[in-house]
C-alpha cells in the first residue's frame, strides 16, 4: 500500500521552510543592505564620523586626503553591496576580503580592537554566505 501523498511543490516548499535557506536569505539581505548603508553613510555622516578609523599611517601614505580615501570606500562599499545581491557566491567572498582588509585597518588603531572583533565576526559570517550560497543562489 503506498502512503505517500503526492503535493505538488513540497520539495521547493520544504528548501524554503530549511534552516539552512533561512539563514543564506539572512545573509544575502544583510550583507546586500549593511555594506550599501555603510557606503553612503561615507558621505552623509548620520551614523558616524568615518574619517576617524582611517589610521595615521594609512593617510600619512596616501597622497589622497584622509575624507576622500573615504568616499572611496564609501563607494567599494556600496558597490560590494549591490554585487552581493547580484552575484553572491562571487561578491561575498570579496566582501570577506574587504572585512580583512578592515579588520588589519582598525587594528592599526589603538583602542578600536573591539571593533575589529565584531568585524572578524562579519567576516566569519560573509564566508557563511559565500558557502550557502554555492547551494542556494542562481546567480
Amino acid at each position: 500500500m503506498n502512503t505517500t501523498i503526492d503535493q505538488p511543490h513540497t520539495a521547493a516548499s520544504t528548501a524554503a521552510s530549511s534552516p539552512a535557506y533561512q539563514a543564506y536569505w539572512i545573509l544575502h539581505v544583510g550583507f546586500t543592505v549593511a555594506p550599501i548603508l555603510a557606503g553612503l553613510d561615507k558621505f552623509f555622516h548620520l551614523l558616524v564620523n568615518w574619517d576617524q578609523y582611517l589610521p595615521g599611517v594609512v593617510a600619512n601614505a596616501s597622497p589622497i586626503q584622509a575624507h576622500t580615501l573615504m568616499l572611496i570606500v564609501g563607494g567599494i562599499e556600496i558597490v560590494a553591496g549591490i554585487g552581493v545581491w547580484l552575484k553572491p557566491r562571487i561578491f561575498a567572498y570579496i566582501v570577506a576580503a574587504w572585512l580583512v582588509v578592515i579588520i588589519i585597518n582598525l587594528l592599526l588603531i589603538p583602542g578600536y580592537f573591539d571593533i575589529a572583533l565584531r568585524d572578524f565576526g562579519l567576516f566569519l559570517a560573509a564566508l557563511a554566505l559565500a558557502r550557502l550560497s554555492q547551494q542556494y543562489s542562481r546567480a
